[in-house]
């Protein structure tokens, strides 16, 4: 065999290798206990690829993505099938076109990696790429950054810190350098040269020291300030509402009953805000007489500010435009303020491109017909300005960035996991959350009808959670003292937007030298 088709050859074993990293890469996320895997699991893709062509090296880590993916987000078929009443071909469709999409990230990565193997900033260029790919999968077609890498670690809070200052794509260029540097030190092919080997581990050691330091430095620092800072009672009510019958009009009644019980069972505690999760009224709250007297009556009872999700529309040129709405009700305070869900679920609420794809709306007619909202303001109710995220907007640090940036002291997320059924995807939401507060400094209730509710301090602990498919009602103390905006907050992805500038000045240069051969 040729040195070229030994290249391009796949053996069974770079196949395994390739299967290990994607599931390896899947185990180290929630719900599992797992997390320590993230460090290695790149390692058995790194080694099949070390010795390959560019293509061949891209088919090994489509192959890694696609068993990582497929494993990862395997509750979409229980979305689409149980609560889309799609067919289960239609959702296994879904999940394999989706995995196959996500999986061209791992490939480009392995493609990219396999041509700067053996240069002294290997593993710089490793990591550097896998983040210029992250930050591409976050805003391409849409945008879809569930569960980038640097999530893995939501636990892990002297690690997290550093969110604050580049988001959580530092995270991942942490995870992915350690993967690289013991690949190069353990994994080697024999005759390839150690170079700088040593001042790789040096340079590694002191950034992960240098992180770790100032990760528990701003824990404590936090906790001081928590200590002195202004505190507001709140209480979260979960109401596990079962998705099957949440749209019936027949428990609307039941529903609200239901959500008024748990609200009324923390009074004594005094909450200046309650919060009720997405759509937490099956029903239009602008147009029920019935019922949204009921809501300011409740308010002023209790003295506090009530926030909740109902859907909403707007008659905009004889068109009729229907919205994913958070309502603010305030005591003794006849305005009522709201917020639009701006960046809306692809195939959930809306259809892409259906203008010019009208045969997709055959195929997904379970998909809503939202409009995107153009709000961005906090919602504000005395010392109280909360930057409202609604479910699925959790996952797009730049939606909390803005909200910090336009004088959010509490982030407030509400959520319907229910979709999500007894997966791992209501664990997997949940992190990604926790490092909207970490990466704005700024603490989080969350709101969900069937969990996780939590209350998430500005360092990420998350201070208090509810469990799955239960009633339950959160009620604590948070600090909504304003900090001083992070770097985070103020620069935004400038660190991810650089590594992406490095990526395509390397691949110019890689480009070039080739040409000239």
């Amino acid at each position: 065999m040729t040195p070229a088709k030994k290249q391009s050859a796949l053996s069974l074993r770079d196949l395994f290798q390739a299967i290990l990293s994607g599931l390896l890469l899947t185990a180290s996320f929630p719900p599992g206990k797992f997390s320590f895997l993230a460090w290695i699991a790149l390692i058995p893709l790194l080694v099949s690829i070390q010795d390959k062509a560019p293509r061949s090296a891209f088919r090994l880590g489509f192959i890694a993505g696609f068993f990582h993916f497929i494993t990862l987000m395997y509750w979409i078929i229980v979305v689409l099938r149980q609560y889309g009443n799609l067919p289960l071909a239609v959702s296994l469709s879904a999940l394999l076109l989706l995995s196959l999409f996500l999986a061209l990230y791992p490939g480009l990565f392995a493609c990219l990696a396999c041509q700067t193997n053996h240069g002294p900033f290997s593993i710089f260029f490793m990591a550097t790429f896998w983040v210029s790919l992250e930050y591409a999968r976050a805003h391409l077609v849409t945008g879809f950054p569930w569960c980038l890498l640097g999530y893995s670690q939501y636990e892990h809070l002297a690690v997290i810190q550093i969110a604050n200052l580049f988001g959580v794509y530092a995270v991942s260029f942490l995870i992915v350098l350690i993967n690289g540097l013991i690949f190069r030190t353990f994994f080697r092919k024999k005759g390839m040269k150690r170079t700088f080997l040593k001042w790789k581990w040096l340079f590694v050691m002191l950034l992960t020291a240098g992180t770790l330091t100032y990760g528990s430095h701003q824990i404590a620092q936090k906790n001081a300030r928590t200590k002195t800072a202004p505190q507001i009672n709140a209480a979260v009510v979960q109401a596990n509402i079962d998705q099957s019958v949440k749209w019936k009009p027949a428990y609307q009644s039941q529903t609200l009953q239901t959500y008024f019980r748990l609200s009324r069972s923390v009074a004594d505690s005094k909450p200046a805000l309650i919060v009720w999760p997405e759509t937490a009224l099956p029903f239009f709250y602008q147009d029920a007489p019935g019922f949204s007297p009921k809501m300011r009556g409740l308010s002023n009872e209790l003295g506090a500010a009530l926030l909740f999700g109902s859907p909403a529309y707007k008659r905009i040129n004889r068109k009729i435009r229907y919205y994913n709405r958070a309502y603010m009700i305030t005591p003794d305070v006849t305005f009522t303020q709201h917020y639009d869900k701006r960046h809306l679920v692809p195939f959930g609420e809306y259809v892409p491109l259906k203008q010019y794809l009208p045969f997709i709306n055959h195929l997904v007619q379970a998909a809503g017909n939202f409009a995107q909202g153009n709000r961005q303001s906090p919602l504000k109710d005395k010392d109280l300005s909360l930057g409202v995220l609604i479910c699925f907007e959790a996952i797009f640090p730049e939606l909390a960035r803005d909200l910090s940036r336009e004088g959010a002291n509490l982030l407030v997320d509400i959520t319907n996991d229910a979709w999500f059924g007894a997966t791992s995807a209501p664990y997997q939401h949940l992190s990604m959350a926790v490092f909207r507060s970490v990466e704005t400094g700024l603490p989080m209730i969350r709101a969900a009808n069937t969990g996780f509710s939590a209350f998430i301090g500005s360092d990420g602990a998350i201070l208090s959670k509810s469990n799955l498919f239960v009633e339950a009602v959160l009620d604590g103390s948070i600090p909504i003292s304003p900090e001083t905006p992070t770097i985070y907050t103020r620069t935004g992805d400038l660190f991810a937007g650089g590594l992406v500038l490095i990526s395509l000045l390397k691949l110019l240069y890689t480009f070039r030298k080739r040409v000239k051969k």
